[in-house]
């Protein structure tokens, strides 16, 4: 970083034609692990993809659209197709924000991604279903049976439904579909005979392809979903964002685009987002290292 100083000091006050030293400058700035900053390059605000790729770009893209004209922040979504292609997106740092509880992963902890918003929304609950006709009536009932999760690291779709089975021991098969209505899709073609889901996903797939399920097991409450930002992103930057994340649902403009949103997917109300921080999400983070020590066989 002082090389960095330096160099850039020497630019400043260089009198000279500068753009005849922008290729020197360039080159002695990738020697020292710098980058040459470009306001023309958007920061990239990845999501998990709950539902469809298609119908969560639909949801997401005007938000972020907003979101950038109103912070003066250009930004462009970036959506992880799968579970495992949005861990693996945080793993490397590679999005500037990120809307996934996979943040709190143990193996992501390291990436030095921190809660700045949540969605203000209902909490959200797991829950384990089956068709409304399934024979299975019971969590016993599932016994030696194949449970499909959308991914390893999703949380109250996997984490949360999988740790009250293995409190119960219940031992089941488990199978991942890539994500929540990959797995739904398993339930209603027949194809899996329950699944673990995230409760308002759910509910709301099912009113869009008029599917009747039964829930066997709802979860007690967990915070919505968190928006995180990659630690290097500038503060400024951060906090403009975050303004215009949450003055959304208090800006006419703003509360129209929630509310096309919202008709996109099938849900009832607008909920907006909410500031928030790292503090309010140690039982998602300690529940992920509970699971995961679990699957690794560190816990008895």
């Amino acid at each position: 970083m002082e090389t960095l100083r330096l160099l850039r000091q020497w630019w400043a006050a260089t009198d000279s034609n500068r753009k005849s030293r922008l290729p020197i400058l360039a080159f002695l700035l990738i020697l020292c692990g710098e980058a040459l900053p470009s306001s023309d390059t958007p920061l990239e605000f990845g999501v998990i993809s709950q539902r469809s790729p298609v119908l969560t770009a639909q949801y997401w893209n005007p938000i972020i659209r907003y979101v950038s004209e109103k912070s003066g922040v250009p930004i462009r979504v970036r959506i992880g197709k799968t579970g495992l292609e949005t861990n693996e997106m945080i793993k490397r740092g590679e999005v500037d924000f990120i809307f996934s509880n996979h943040i709190f992963h143990p193996g992501n902890q390291g990436s030095g991604y921190y809660v700045i918003a949540r969605d203000g929304g209902k909490p959200i609950y797991g829950q384990l279903v089956v068709p409304r006709d399934s024979p299975i009536k019971t969590l016993s009932d599932l016994a030696s049976k194949t449970v499909v999760f959308p991914s390893r690291v999703a949380f109250v779709g996997f984490m949360v439904p999988f740790h009250q089975l293995y409190e119960l021991k219940i031992p089941v098969n488990v199978k991942f579909a890539g994500n929540q209505e990959g797995a739904m899709g398993q339930l209603v073609a027949g194809t899996a005979v329950v699944v673990g889901v995230n409760s308002e996903v759910m509910r709301e797939f099912a009113l869009r392809e008029k599917y009747e399920y039964r829930a066997l097991w709802t979860s007690k409450p967990y915070l919505n979903m968190p928006i995180a930002a990659r630690a290097g992103v500038p503060k400024k930057t951060v906090a403009a964002v975050r303004k215009a994340l949450v003055g959304m649902k208090h800006d006419p403009e703003g509360r129209k685009i929630l509310m096309a949103s919202a008709r996109i997917v099938g849900q009832d109300g607008l909920d907006g987002f909410e500031i928030a921080n790292d503090r309010q999400y140690q039982e998602q983070k300690a529940l992920y290292k509970e699971v995961v020590q679990l699957q690794e066989g560190k816990v008895e």
